[in-house]
């Protein structure tokens, strides 16, 4: 069964499904859709993704959008390879809460389409940009700081000692963070975390600087 993944290579959204894939050993064609460029609103792509947002993932005869999604989707139609939620509606819930926390909350609020609004019809300035983008990564980080210090079910990753949903999610938004220097010396455990999955070949073989459109 054919598979392809469309998206860009610093998208967050993206950068966490190849991380979902590599983990779980699914061979994956890649096809380049250059947000700044304006591809994502080519008919062609909007065939795929009317909202003419990366990524889209094209496994067989299915046509799949939203990286929640996604993610859950590669869980739920690949039981057989590396599980991306825990056993237990409890623990899986924690997982999407903690994974959730970086998706819906913090990257919606920095993702390309919004900055350039606010540089473009709202006129705010380089500097101000950047304020606003590490303004909300740093919200973000703050509780999320406290969601994985002060639970026990924390262990070398997000939940327990494997990679899963919720570090797929984290490392694209830590990566986002380097972009524009914020400082996460007040997160000690995201900084553990994203480096103990920064270790791991599933995670480097899916960092922007190892793309074939990095630019």
């Amino acid at each position: 069964m054919s598979r392809v993944l469309h998206g860009y290579f610093r998208s967050s959204a993206a950068y966490r499904v190849r991380i979902a894939l590599n983990l779980k050993g699914l061979a994956c064609e890649r096809v380049s859709v250059h947000l700044r460029k304006g591809e994502q609103r080519a008919d062609a792509f909007l065939a795929l993704n009317p909202q003419g947002m990366v990524p889209a993932l094209v496994d067989g005869d299915a046509v799949l959008t939203q990286s929640p999604a996604i993610l859950e989707y590669l869980d739920e139609a690949y039981p057989d390879t590396p599980r991306l939620l825990p056993d237990g509606a409890v623990e899986r819930a924690r997982v999407r809460a903690l994974a959730a926390a970086v998706a819906c909350d913090i990257h919606p609020l920095n993702n390309l389409r919004v900055l350039q609004y606010i540089q473009g019809p709202l006129g705010c300035s380089q500097e101000a940009m950047v304020a606003w983008y590490n303004h909300w990564i740093a919200e973000g980080f703050r509780a999320l700081e406290r969601m994985l210090a002060d639970d026990p079910r924390t262990g070398r990753f997000c939940h327990g000692d494997a990679p899963g949903l919720a570090d797929v999610c984290l490392v694209p938004q830590v990566f986002n963070s380097a972009r524009h220097a914020l400082d996460l010396t007040p997160y000690p455990t995201i900084r553990r975390i994203a480096e103990a999955c920064d270790a791991l070949e599933a995670f480097q073989a899916a960092h922007p600087s190892r793309q074939p459109d990095a630019e």
